[in-house]
C-alpha cells in the first residue's frame, strides 16, 4: 500500500459523505482532471484502502429494530479461546459487528433486535453458549448518534 497524500485523503473524505459522486465531481472538488482523479481512485481500490462501495438500506423494520451494545469477557484470553469464540460469533446472524478489545471487557459486540423479549431469546439461544464466555453486559441503545456508514451531516438532516 503507498502513503496516502493529501489528495488522496480528500477523495477518501468526499467519498465518505457520497459514495456514489461521478468521477467528474469528484475530480473538480479535489482539483484533478477526471482522469487523473480515475487513476487515483484506481489506485486507492487496487491497494485496498477502498475496499469497496456499499447502500445503507434502512427498511421500516430496522428504524424500529433496537440496538444491544454487549460486552464480553472470556474465561481466558489464548489463541485457542479468542480463535473459538470469533468462529462461533461470525455464526449468530443479530450480530451485526464484533470487536477485540483492550482493557476490561474483551470484546464489543452490535447485535440488532426487535424488542426486549427477541433479545431475550438471542441471549439465551447464542450470546449465553458462546464458548468460554463468563460475563455479558449489555446495554440498551436509547437512539443513534452517529451511525457506521452515515456520514454526520446525513444523521442531522434525517
Amino acid at each position: 500500500m503507498h502513503a496516502l497524500d493529501p489528495l488522496d485523503h480528500k477523495i477518501l473524505r468526499l467519498l465518505r459523505k457520497d459514495g456514489r459522486m461521478s468521477n467528474a465531481k469528484l475530480a473538480a472538488e479535489v482539483g484533478l482532471s477526471p482522469s487523473a482523479c480515475l487513476r487515483r481512485l484506481h489506485m486507492l481500490e487496487h491497494s485496498g484502502v477502498i475496499r469497496g462501495y456499499t447502500a445503507i438500506i434502512e427498511t421500516d423494520s430496522e428504524e424500529r429494530a433496537v440496538t444491544v451494545i454487549v460486552q464480553i469477557t472470556l474465561e481466558r484470553q489464548t489463541d485457542d479461546y479468542l480463535r473459538r469464540f470469533e468462529a462461533a460469533v461470525r455464526r449468530c446472524p443479530e450480530v451485526r459487528e464484533c470487536y477485540l478489545l483492550s482493557g476490561s471487557s474483551d470484546y464489543l459486540l452490535r447485535v440488532v433486535t426487535q424488542n426486549s423479549t427477541d433479545y431475550d431469546r438471542i441471549y439465551m439461544d447464542s450470546l449465553s453458549r458462546l464458548p468460554g464466555v463468563v460475563r455479558i453486559q449489555s446495554s440498551f441503545a436509547i437512539r443513534s448518534v452517529v451511525r457506521p456508514g452515515v456520514p454526520p451531516a446525513m444523521e442531522e438532516a434525517g
